[in-house]
């Protein structure tokens, strides 16, 4: 980073003034509460010792308020995924070595006890390929882990031979079946994931004692590429049932998923919801083990997006109900309350992510939360509280406590360590009105001093998705660091945008280069109308989806003096064959071969020599989600008609950036290149670059 800070300077006002201070801010993520509703536990990100790479540690935050959020783990491999017992006891994720155990060849992703009255944590269990998932019965505190496993291999000894076989003969080669490959930024297979019934966790062994050694069964032994079991489980409170999304096939090279019901004593699975036209997922048990509720997302197809409702399924008869017809919102992470009479469950709405609740005996979907984003909703057992992480563009991630009845609530949040108190300007919300009338909301940040007499140049800053919408806080999209340098950054919601109805998002539906272009074109003129933002410096930048649109503003207006692509769709039709998810891209966009016309339309490659703008590009080559192909593409087509232009490449970053380093020269030189052509300073090169 090229910007640390000398001993004579006087420190910046925010943390967003310089890049070494932002990428060291810590990061929350996760909740878990205790059986007894009197500690929450979060997982805590910070820079490791060498400034590397980002690690994390659990804290203890008071539900009540009243106490400042204490360090409960100390690792130097961090640790992950908290989740309580019955008992109290907290159990976590981590690579750090078995302090019993030779130093060399431990495992990845062990699972540790933090016991309920202190002392240090114990190793409870490990196997070679690691633990990528621990779930807990309620009641019981039965467990059961997800554990990648390679194919034919009957126990954990016969799975570590194949691998050693594997590596001892060089060989990394997977022979695929079956689609797809890929997914996001790693190779499928050979191992996948199997999920594995564990029971009672066996207590510590008394000093001098060996430790007892868990009992594992597969759950899942039919589990097969390229998705395997999945992750997607959940135990009843009871520890009789295991309920998990099962990938299955759909048509020749697609895939669906369907919710089964495994009985844990015989090891019995049936089908509890299969529906050939919906993907079932996201489950969860009633407290007392006799319902699941359930996210049902309607295919999309090549006339209509995708429609989400909530499902309640019978566990005995497997007869099911939606709870949320007519909700023109899409629920997810639904879970029922402490009485199992309602269903929590989030929704974007209106440019946040707000908490709802709707109860079973019918009736609509009430909203509980008026400002905000959240995420891990975690209800306390006797029914008093809700806690969640909420954030925005106000805040990071933080641990609040909400009533479960009160609508419009803003809560306060907990004492914890992620909370930033100064920013360097004030958000407002900007509303425009598209060419067809339709309402465009917007998030605009101002930066500090900005007015008329002094107003400020704008950012354009387009969201990924497409099916998603600004509301939350992103470390990786973060409009302060712009704002810190006297940027107003724009952050509009554009036809296909969610949480603003249906109608909303069919409005750009397989029309990408129609209604969400023009949806962003009248937000910006809306921003550029206001006195303190200079309409005649203005830059334009996206990711992913955000990327592509930067693309087609490129090829379809000079309004902007610079345009940043990150990860962008290019060519449509290279693109359609090549992500890590092809069937999902066609049941929009159709098979090329017999439905050109969306690929002719919308494709920005097409308008190529339209472009004037200077544009940066910006591509990891760990993305498979949008290849690498998209970005090389581009910057040819952009390079061989003399564009001004610079390619930002990360051979070992995937869709996103997510390395302490390549963060903090991802901002540096989005800051230069917006310098040089926004603001008319001399282009420095990043130190680093």
């Amino acid at each position: 980073m090229s910007d640390p800070a000398t001993p004579e300077q006087t420190p910046p006002p925010s943390p967003f003034h310089r890049l070494s201070d932002f990428v060291a801010l810590p990061r929350l993520g996760g909740l878990a509460l205790s059986p007894d509703g009197s500690r929450l536990v979060t997982s805590v990100a910070t820079l490791d010792a060498e400034g590397k790479k980002w690690q994390s540690a659990l804290w203890e935050v008071d539900p009540t308020g009243q106490r400042d959020a204490r360090r409960l783990t100390r690792g130097a491999a961090g640790e992950s995924a908290p989740v309580f017992t019955p008992a109290g006891d907290l159990l976590f994720t981590s690579a750090r070595p078995d302090p019993a155990a030779k130093a060399d060849g431990e495992p990845t992703g062990s699972l540790w006890s933090l016991p309920a009255d202190g002392g240090e944590a114990r190793l409870v269990l490990r196997r070679a390929s690691g633990i990528s998932g621990v779930v807990v019965a309620r009641d019981t505190g039965d467990v059961a882990v997800v554990v990648p496993t390679m194919p034919g291999a009957a126990d954990a000894e016969a799975d570590e031979q194949r691998r050693t076989a594997r590596k001892d003969a060089g060989v990394s080669a997977v022979l695929h079946e079956s689609y797809p490959v890929r997914f996001w930024d790693h190779d499928l297979g050979p191992a996948v994931p199997h999920v594995f019934w564990l029971g009672q966790l066996p207590a510590e062994a008394a000093p001098g004692s060996e430790s007892e050694t868990p009992t594992w069964r597969d759950l899942t032994p039919d589990a097969g590429p390229p998705l395997g079991s999945g992750d997607d489980v959940a135990l009843s409170p009871d520890g009789r049932f295991l309920a998990r999304g099962e990938d299955v096939p759909d048509g020749p090279a697609g895939r669906r998923s369907r919710l089964v019901l495994t009985e844990v004593a015989s090891g019995e699975t049936r089908v509890l919801r299969d529906d050939p036209l919906a993907d079932v997922y996201a489950p969860s048990f009633s407290p007392d083990s006799t319902q699941v509720v359930c996210v049902s997302e309607t295919q999309s197809t090549f006339a209509e997006p995708p429609d989400y409702t909530l499902l309640v399924v019978d566990v005995a008869t497997a007869g099911s109900r939606e709870l949320t017809a007519g909700f023109d919102r899409w629920p997810s992470a639904p879970q029922f309350s402490a009485d199992g009479e309602s269903v929590f469950f989030l929704a974007d709405d209106d440019g946040r992510h707000a908490v709802f609740r709707v109860g079973l005996a019918g009736g609509p979907p009430v909203r509980l939360t008026d400002q905000g984003a959240y995420s891990d909703v975690q209800v306390a057992r006797d029914g008093s509280a809700l806690y969640a992480l909420r954030s925005g563009y106000d805040t990071p991630p933080v641990p609040v406590r909400l009533d479960p009845q009160a609508t419009g609530q803003d809560p306060a949040p907990l004492p914890n360590p992620g909370t930033i108190t100064s920013f360097p300007g004030t958000l407002r919300e900007l509303d425009a009105t598209a060419a067809d009338g339709s309402r465009v909301q917007s998030w605009l940040v101002l930066p500090e001093g900005a007015d008329a007499g002094s107003p400020a140049p704008l950012v354009l800053w387009i969201h990924g998705g497409p099916l998603m919408s600004w509301n939350s806080w992103s470390w990786r999209w973060t409009p302060w660091v712009l704002a810190a340098r006297g940027y107003a950054v724009l952050l509009p919601n554009p036809g296909l945008s969610q949480g603003f109805g249906q109608d909303f998002v069919r409005r750009g539906w397989g029309a990408w280069g129609a209604e969400p272009y023009t949806d962003l074109m009248s937000a910006v003129d809306a921003a550029v109308a206001l006195p303190e933002v200079d309409g005649t410096r203005t830059a334009a930048m996206g990711g992913s989806f955000g990327g592509y649109m930067a693309n087609w503003v490129a090829t379809q207006t000079d309004r902007f003096a610079a345009i940043v692509t990150h990860a962008s769709l290019w060519h449509l039709d290279s693109f359609g064959g090549t992500t890590d998810s092809a069937y999902y891209w066609e049941r929009e966009f159709g098979d090329p071969l017999t439905e050109p016309k969306r690929y002719d339309q919308n494709s920005p490659h097409r308008y190529a020599d339209a472009i004037r703008t200077p544009m940066l590009v910006i591509h990891g080559d760990k993305d498979y989600r949008v290849p690498i192909g998209e970005g090389l593409r581009l910057w040819y087509d952009l390079q061989k008609r003399g564009v001004p232009s610079r390619f930002l490449y990360f051979p070992d970053e995937n869709h996103w950036v997510l390395t302490p380093g390549n963060a903090a020269v991802w901002y540096e030189t989005v800051l230069a290149f917006l310098a040089e052509h926004v603001l008319g300073e001399e282009w420095r090169r990043p130190e680093l670059l």
